[in-house]
């Protein structure tokens, strides 16, 4: 495993920690000092870094799991995960479009939380389902031409299309349409695409070749292709990044 390594725990929960990373490897490689701010309080995540899209998995991941699964937090987790990842992808977006994008992250991944819970109701593990998600932002940002915030380079688009073409098919999921059946009620907010940037494309966030399979990084360092781990048996939605006990005992209370 290359060394050193900063994590998306910098963006996911705004600390800095060398170990593997919440959703993909941010590994440095360059020597430059880690000084770069990038969205709001979230800081020192380097100038120059690679994501490789794998799928880190750690009980954080689980909570988030069963937040989203359970009757009354559900909307809490909803909410508060479609902020934190918008938070995340607009610390890959170029500056000065962070903000013309940001409502338009917020309805996409609402969308994007269904989805998540129906691949889990369709039997995907929860590596999966959370990659499926993955490969949907990234087919809505190659339709924008956004390409500095992709996670793998453009030429891959097919082969994750294909690896999970059934559960795309049964929802009508394409490249072109990456919510298919999961858009929102209300809609996804329009934002300025930059067509110009998919004539040679360039994705300082990505790193291509893990298209085959799912490739999930455990908490204790372990590479599983395929699927990750079972769930724990302790799982509470607590422990989840976005939800606190006040908000199961409302919940309870409901």
């Amino acid at each position: 495993m290359p060394s050193p390594m900063i994590t998306c725990d910098v963006l996911m929960y705004g600390r800095y920690e060398i170990r593997p990373n919440v959703d993909c490897y941010l590994r440095i490689v360059s020597d430059s000092e880690l000084n770069t701010p990038i969205v709001g309080d979230l800081k020192a995540l380097g100038p120059v870094f690679e994501i490789e899209m794998k799928i880190y998995q750690n009980p954080r991941h689980w909570a988030s799991k069963k937040a989203l699964t359970t009757p009354g937090v559900r909307s809490v987790a909803n909410y508060g995960l479609v902020k934190l990842h918008t938070k995340i992808f607009l610390g890959k977006a170029d500056e000065a479009h962070r903000e013309e994008r940001r409502d338009h992250l917020d309805d996409f991944f609402d969308g994007t939380m269904d989805t998540y819970v129906a691949a889990l109701e369709a039997e995907y593990s929860e590596a999966e389902a959370r990659e499926i998600t993955h490969i949907q932002a990234n087919f809505d940002f190659y339709n924008h031409g956004w390409t500095e915030m992709m996670e793998f380079p453009a030429d891959e688009l097919e082969a994750h299309y294909e690896r999970y073409a059934d559960f795309f098919d049964a929802h009508s999921i394409t490249i072109d349409d990456p919510l298919g059946t999961f858009r929102p009620a209300g809609g996804v907010t329009d934002a300025p695409s930059t067509p110009e940037r998919l004539d040679e494309p360039e994705h300082p966030h990505a790193v291509g070749g893990f298209a085959d399979d799912v490739y999930v990084e455990t908490e204790d360092g372990e590479m599983l292709v395929g699927g990750g781990r079972e769930e724990p048996d302790d799982v509470s939605p607590t422990d989840a990044p976005v939800i606190d006990e006040d908000d199961v005992e409302s919940a309870a209370g409901d």
